[in-house]
Order: structure tokens, then C-alpha cells, then sequence
């Protein structure tokens, strides 16, 4: 070894480090343990997401069939109370969810869309009869004079990790005929 050049030297030991294999479970989990857990988090953060909008999408149905039971005027403890429940089901806090809760009414002769009433809470106005005209797409067809009670909320989402999904609200849209009366009434006196 000693009667080598200096490019000789250099090829020798290139050649015997291309070989040796020694070390290199190491160097491989060093590489892959990062990428292992960057996929791990994405994966519990898309999961978190679907089972957020999964619970934030009953909770509207739950809230849009306990409207459509009521035979009594709704009042705005009513309200409160709907708002309460859905930052408890979804365990949201209150800052971060809205509900409105819309009584609409369909006249077939006109076939136009129009609000009974409309109440909310959190950040969302109410729904103006203009607005509930531009929702006719998603409305179901009814029969002349029928209503519809309409629940929406909306749950603001912070992902759990910042793995590539983005803060966003959570918008629910549900519908469900009056079941024991033809319609479901706000008590005038009940305030905003």
C-alpha cells in the first residue's frame, strides 16, 4: 500500500467504502424515522377530521329532528340551549360555533321559497327572504304551503398537527319536515 499514488490511494478506499455495509441501518433510520412520523401525524390528523365532521354533522342532525319534534313556540332559550348543545357535542368552544334555524315555506303557485322565521346564534345573520330564495337548489321539492325546518351550523376545525390540512369551518346544512305539527313556531315575545 505504500507504493501507491495518491489517485490510486483515493480509489482504493472509494472501492472499499462502496462495499463495506456496515453503519447503514443506522444511516437508513435515521432517513426514514422523520418521514414514519410525519405520516403518522397526517394520518391521526385526517382521521381527527373526518371524525370531527362526522360528529359535527349528527349533532346537526340531532338538533334539526329535536326542532322538528317541538309542538310549543321556540323562544331564544330555546336557542341557547340548541347552541349549547352542539358546542357540547362537538366539544367545540362556544366562540367557535353558529347555528340558525330557519322555518321556510314553499308556495307552489309562485314556486318561490320564503321564511316563516329565522334566528341564529354566534356569528351568522339570519336569513333574509332573499337569501332563503338563492337556496331553492338546495332545498327539497315540497308540496304548496309545506315547510321545512333548516339547521345549519357551522364548528370552526383546528387540525391537531400542521401536517398539510388548514383551518377551516365546518358548515352543516339539514332540513326536516315539522313531524307532530304542520309547522314549528318562534315565540314573538321569546326575544332575538
Amino acid at each position: 500500500m505504500t507504493h501507491m499514488n495518491l489517485s490510486q490511494k483515493f480509489r482504493y478506499y472509494a472501492a472499499r467504502f462502496g462495499r463495506d455495509e456496515s453503519g447503514t441501518i443506522a444511516i437508513e433510520t435515521i432517513i426514514i424515522i422523520p418521514v414514519l412520523f410525519w405520516a403518522y401525524l397526517s394520518m391521526f390528523s385526517m382521521f381527527h377530521a373526518y371524525r370531527q365532521h362526522s360528529i359535527s354533522q349528527k349533532t346537526a342532525f340531532t338538533i334539526g329532528d329535536m326542532v322538528s319534534r317541538e309542538t310549543a313556540y321556540l323562544d331564544a332559550a330555546y336557542l341557547d340551549g340548541a347552541q349549547d348543545l352542539l358546542v357540547y357535542l362537538t366539544g367545540a368552544e362556544k366562540s367557535d360555533t353558529s347555528i340558525r334555524i330557519t322555518s321556510v315555506k314553499y308556495n307552489a303557485n309562485k314556486e318561490i321559497y320564503r321564511r316563516d322565521w329565522s334566528r341564529a346564534r354566534g356569528w351568522m345573520p339570519v336569513l333574509s327572504n332573499k337569501k332563503v330564495k338563492a337556496l331553492n337548489e338546495r332545498l327539497p321539492v315540497m308540496e304548496h304551503n309545506e315547510r321545512v325546518m333548516l339547521v345549519e351550523t357551522w364548528v370552526k376545525y383546528d387540525p391537531p398537527f400542521a401536517t398539510g390540512l388548514s383551518n377551516h369551518e365546518i358548515v352543516n346544512f339539514v332540513f326536516t319536515r315539522p313531524r307532530y305539527a304542520p309547522q314549528v313556531l318562534w315565540d314573538p315575545s321569546g326575544g332575538n
